[in-house]
């Protein structure tokens, strides 16, 4: 079978999986492999789940010839499926990358774009070479624009994406300090992140350029056509407004969406729904529109939530974290008027040999302000010197929280996904 069978046979049935526990009848299923699995070994059962074919690349599994596909290589024939199926897309794509932001970013500009067309996003996470696949193949033909979010944590990722989604629009969020094992710098990050860019430029695209960031314009020179978003001097303008916890923001270049109030936290926030209203204004979804769309997203996945526990206000920003995410999330606190803020801070993982230089940068910004509690949580937390309490691991903090019995306190929690610290408060 040829990719091009393979494709009228998705057609036909284009519920694609890639795993047993989620699949559906019909469904195509792809035996992927990885370090520590082997899908292989799940296609007979996929099958008798009801698949309607396995996609498989080990021909000692290759037992029932009417129902299977053998191939070289099934993440290969799953990456061209979904290159297939987006040439036969005759809508916008937009592709959204950056170090911090970008799931916001995409859950925000989608929920704008859902007002008012047939709106495809990337599920959750799902931004890496099978997340960004999946997302293409899950783009029904009634479509009308799909937004793609892109990961990367080494050079020329990003650039694979974009031969596979091939966008017609791009956001890189921004440009911070993170997975600098894969990076090796700043500037690596920069350099992969804007292969974005690179992609558009070639390809006469269009960008949204946050232009509070002027690296970001520099990177962007070139391209087509440069749609801007900031607090001044831009296409779409508007300034943040600090309302206790939660983040405001007053359009101030079109009076159709004005002031609208958001369920996120922080004002680093405001780039990202600056862009959910660039985005929208310029595929001409209606000022009232985005306002409720945006002003009825609630964060989840423990991203810039904002939680009562009790007399307590609880900011779960624990999904990620890396140095730019956690300053920013740090002075944020710092700006909540509380008499009692504590915090509880997972250490920040994948930043190399910078690690330990980094964590105690984050420790030093600390010092600058006068907190109730501080509790700094695994990683290379315990390899600086630092006044404040420190413990193995997130299921120790979470313990010290309940002891402490706290009331009318403002707690932020955050680090990196594989501390766990959405266990602190018992997420």
């Amino acid at each position: 079978m040829s990719i091009a069978e393979l494709y009228s046979f998705y057609r036909q049935h284009p519920g694609v999986q890639t795993d047993t526990r989620k699949l559906k009848p019909n469904d195509i299923f792809f035996a992927l492999k990885g370090p520590n699995f082997n899908g292989n070994t799940y296609a007979e059962t996929a099958l008798d789940m009801g698949a309607s074919l396995a996609v498989i690349d080990d021909k000692s599994y290759f037992t029932r010839p009417d129902k299977m596909m053998l191939v070289d290589d099934v993440l290969s024939t799953l990456q061209e499926l979904a290159l297939w199926h987006r040439m036969k897309l005759d809508i916008p794509i937009l592709a959204i990358t950056g170090t911090n932001g970008k799931t916001t970013t995409k859950e925000l500009v989608s929920t704008v774009l859902a007002s008012t067309y047939k709106t495809i996003a990337t599920a959750g996470n799902l931004n890496n070479h099978i997340g960004v696949p999946l997302t293409l193949l899950s783009i029904p033909p009634d479509t009308d624009i799909a937004v793609i979010e892109m990961g990367a944590n080494h050079q020329h990722e990003i650039e694979s994406y974009c031969r596979i989604a091939r966008p017609t629009h791009g956001i890189i969020t921004n440009i911070g300090k993170a997975h600098l094992e894969g990076f090796g710098s700043e500037e690596g990050v920069r350099k992969a992140k804007g292969e974005l860019y690179d992609f558009l430029r070639d390809h006469d695209g269009s960008v949204f350029v946050c232009n509070n960031y002027p690296y970001l314009l520099e990177m962007s020179q070139g391209i087509m056509e440069v749609i801007t978003y900031g607090e001044k001097d831009a296409d779409c303008t508007g300034e943040p407004l600090a309302t206790s916890a939660f983040l405001g923001v007053k359009v101030t270049s079109d009076d159709t969406v004005g002031t609208l109030q958001t369920q996120l936290t922080g004002a680093y926030n405001f780039p990202n729904v600056m862009a959910a209203v660039t985005v929208g204004l310029y595929f001409n979804v209606p000022g009232d529109r985005i306002r409720q769309a945006i002003e009825n997203y609630v964060p989840s996945n423990n991203r810039s939530q904002v939680m009562k526990q009790g007399t307590n206000t609880v900011i779960m920003d624990a999904y990620n974290a890396n140095p730019s995410s956690m300053r920013a999330a740090v002075e944020n606190f710092t700006g909540i008027s509380a008499e009692k803020k504590v915090l509880l801070l997972g250490a920040m993982m994948e930043l190399g040999p910078d690690s330990v230089k980094e964590h105690q940068a984050l420790v030093d910004l600390l010092q600058r302000t006068h907190w109730h509690a501080v509790v700094l949580v695994g990683g290379d937390f315990s390899k600086v010197q630092h006044p404040y309490l420190f413990l193995e691991n997130a299921a120790a903090a979470a313990q010290w929280l309940q002891q402490q019995q706290f009331t009318d306190t403002y707690i932020l929690v955050k680090g990196s996904r594989s501390i766990g610290m959405e266990k602190v408060v018992g997420n």
